[in-house]
């Protein structure tokens, strides 16, 4: 966990063996993710990267889907662990749960699996602790197994990246390389999440970003209620229907207030020379409201 980044350029450059070698872990004991992302080279960035992994998940289809989500291991489960995986799960605390919460795990974790047939799967660094996780986890029981194969598939995705950014530097933070144009930031997009009941942003916020249909990214708001760096920008910003995905539930099992609202999707259009299109989304347990910034 701890090896050092690689820059994208370099990761474009390498072999199929060494581009496995290095991202063959981001979805769970699935190297072929990694195996298949790698014909997508070269990558303009990091949100092209993780769109090139997604997609081949879903290229495989429903069958292959299912087998990667039944390779997670069970959340505060006994059992060997990925690297990765125990290092994500003891950073929120649940390998040193107390005997009533581990028996709280253990149950849901069941109930969970005899309903759905994989385990439960949650992007953890989004969530504020064990008790918030749980929460998620017995509403999500209520999903029907279609809604739930889904939530599935996108909490996956969230996991691989955070997991890419640990494992991918941009190639932005030396600057451009010689002889090469400058990265662009006049088109660029991002978001302001305000909890105007608190007169507080909303931080620890998940959200997703599509474009037409296809998952680009996943982020978490900070403690100002943005994204510690734009969802987009440059040419990655290109024209499209675009949704952003806001995770209220999760956000609201940790903030102890179940409110009205599960999800938030703001769905807008991308023209050519946007510019910088600013998303707010100002938040209440019983209604919100969204416009175009700048």
């Amino acid at each position: 966990m701890n090896r050092q980044r690689i820059r994208l350029r370099a990761l474009s450059g390498l072999a199929p063996q060494a581009f496995s070698a290095r991202l063959g872990h981001v979805f769970e004991h699935s190297a072929w993710v990694a195996d298949h992302a790698w014909s997508a080279r070269p990558f303009a960035s990091i949100e092209d990267l993780h769109a090139a992994m997604v997609q081949a998940v879903r290229d495989a289809g429903p069958d292959a889907i299912m087998s990667l989500l039944r390779l997670h291991p069970e959340l505060a489960a006994q059992g060997s662990l990925t690297a990765a995986s125990a290092a994500e799960q003891d950073g929120i605390g649940l390998t040193g749960l107390d005997a009533m919460a581990a028996d709280a795990f253990e149950d849901a974790n069941r109930r969970y699996r005899e309903r759905f047939g994989f385990p439960f799967i949650i992007a953890v660094r989004g969530q504020r602790d064990p008790s918030a996780i749980l929460a998620v986890m017995r509403r999500r029981l209520a999903n029907t197994p279609a809604e739930e194969f889904e939530t599935a598939l996108g909490e996956v995705a969230r996991i691989a990246r955070y997991r890419l950014d640990d494992l991918v530097a941009p190639d932005a933070d030396d600057g451009a390389a010689a002889g090469a144009p400058a990265i662009t930031m006049r088109d660029y997009l991002t978001v302001h999440v305000l909890d105007v009941a608190r007169g507080l942003p909303a931080a620890g916020l998940a959200l997703a970003l599509s474009r037409d249909g296809q998952l680009l990214a996943s982020h978490v708001t900070n403690a100002d209620g943005r994204c510690d760096a734009p969802l987009l920008a440059g040419e990655t910003l290109r024209p499209g229907i675009y949704e952003i995905d806001f995770d209220i539930e999760g956000w609201r099992a940790g903030e102890g207030d179940a409110g009205f609202y599960d999800r938030i999707t703001i769905r807008f259009r991308v023209a050519p020379d946007c510019g910088h299109l600013h998303v707010p989304l100002l938040l209440s347990p019983y209604g919100y409201s969204t416009y175009r910034g700048s």
